[in-house]
């Protein structure tokens, strides 16, 4: 099995694409809401990013600061609010937080029928513009 990563490096920093990927998309879905809605400068954006996305906050910044050299995204201030993965345990009802380890046995019951209710999230809140 052969397992391929692709990079890009700007300015001495190495980012996956696959966050380079994930900013193109946003910025792309931003560029076309701010047509709809007759914005010629948006000036600020929050992203939510659940810790499951496996999206790297600070890389995602990096890519929107390289990416986002347009007079769209001039001045724009990314906020990214990172979202805790949080489970619920079907045998015993109750909710837990995993920590970086990723074990997803009920902390309470040592139950294994949990499920993934929150940390998947990937999106934009909201953006603000003129």
């Amino acid at each position: 099995m052969f397992l391929c990563i692709y990079y890009i490096c700007i300015a001495g920093y190495t980012l996956t694409m696959h966050e380079v990927a994930l900013m193109s998309s946003i910025l792309d879905t931003l560029r076309e809401s701010a047509v709809q809605n007759g914005i010629s400068n948006i000036t600020q954006i929050k992203l939510v990013v659940g810790k499951f996305s496996m999206a790297l906050p600070d890389s995602l910044l990096f890519a929107f600061e390289a990416l986002g050299q347009e007079e769209l995204f001039m001045g724009a201030v990314l906020e990214i609010e990172e979202r805790d993965i949080n489970c619920i345990c079907h045998d015993c009802r109750q909710s837990f937080s995993l920590d970086n380890d990723y074990y997803f046995i009920c902390p309470n019951c040592t139950g294994h029928n949990t499920e993934i209710i929150s940390g998947r999230e990937l999106y934009i809140d909201y953006y603000e513009g003129d």
